[in-house]
């Protein structure tokens, strides 16, 4: 377990800071603007590629066939612009009925990475509270599998999900509700892996195989609002005996300006060599 929180926060928080909001285009609102389902979806996947940055609550729900279950939940603040940073708090992290305790909080800025984890704390010993990870150099010292960790980080991208819903032929307007106080539309459908695997850049194709092996058809829910940014989404997938995956990430705001720093040199301490991350 310690193996596999530890890598999958790096891998998560690499690709969340590459998420982000949406920045305002020329493209008309949607409440002025007659669109079908389909465009609206179009119109999302545009304003989401000129993020810039983003607050978000998160959730992750997993069961595999056995039984066991595990979740996540917490909070990221993520920004591409003017330097690729994110700063993201998991209040509650619980795997096979055990919970983690402390939670897990990490930063990133660039190609560092700082964890702070109390469970990770007390393998290495020491007094320093946050640990310091250089990207470049762990997947060679760990022998962590870094495409294999992006592909599950993927899975929580804001850009990837939004692209990948354009794949869909069945989308459909739900109703009219209020996503934190915000008007929005809710959309539901499904789309097929395959296609959806399209809509996106090679690398990341490649990434997510892996990760997505077994899976088909991908349901979804999605709030959109008037300016077309989206405030909820929920995607569900099923990978036959393999078990299920349910993300919802809860948008909060949009292109506002974030000040993500490191912590402060003196509770910072080197990952060691020896610590078993692969």
């Amino acid at each position: 377990m310690r193996r596999f929180l530890v890598a999958a926060g790096v891998a998560v928080a690499i690709t969340a800071a590459g998420c982000g909001s949406t920045t305002a285009n020329n493209t008309p609102a949607l409440d002025k603007v007659k669109l079908s389902a389909a465009e609206v979806l179009q119109q999302t996947a545009q304003k989401a590629e000129k993020v810039t940055s983003y607050t978000a609550d998160i959730a992750m729900d997993m069961a595999s066939p056995t039984g066991d279950s595990g979740n996540i939940q917490g909070s990221m603040r993520a920004q591409t612009s003017p330097k690729l940073a994110m700063d993201m708090t998991l209040d509650k992290i619980s795997s096979g009925g055990q919970d983690i305790p402390g939670g897990m909080r990490m930063i990133l800025n660039g190609d560092v990475a700082y964890l702070k984890m109390d469970m990770l704390k007390q393998l290495m010993g020491g007094d320093k509270a946050w640990i310091k990870l250089d990207l470049k150099k762990l997947g060679a010292q760990s022998g962590l599998n870094m495409d294999e960790l992006l592909g599950q980080a993927n899975q929580m991208d804001m850009r990837t999900n939004i692209a990948m819903l354009t794949a869909s032929k069945d989308v459909k307007q739900v109703g009219s509700e209020k996503v934190g106080g915000v008007d929005t539309t809710h959309f539901a459908g499904s789309y097929p892996l395959d296609a959806a695997l399209k809509q996106l850049p090679a690398k990341t194709q490649e990434q997510l195989k892996g990760q997505l092996k077994g899976m088909k058809d991908m349901k979804f829910d999605v709030w959109i609002d008037g300016e077309g940014l989206p405030r909820k989404m929920v995607i569900k997938s099923d990978a036959g005996g393999q078990g299920t995956v349910d993300i919802t990430m809860t948008f909060k705001s949009f292109n506002e300006k974030l000040e993500i720093t490191a912590p402060p040199a003196s509770q910072i301490a080197e990952m060691p060599t020896n610590v078993p991350l692969g």
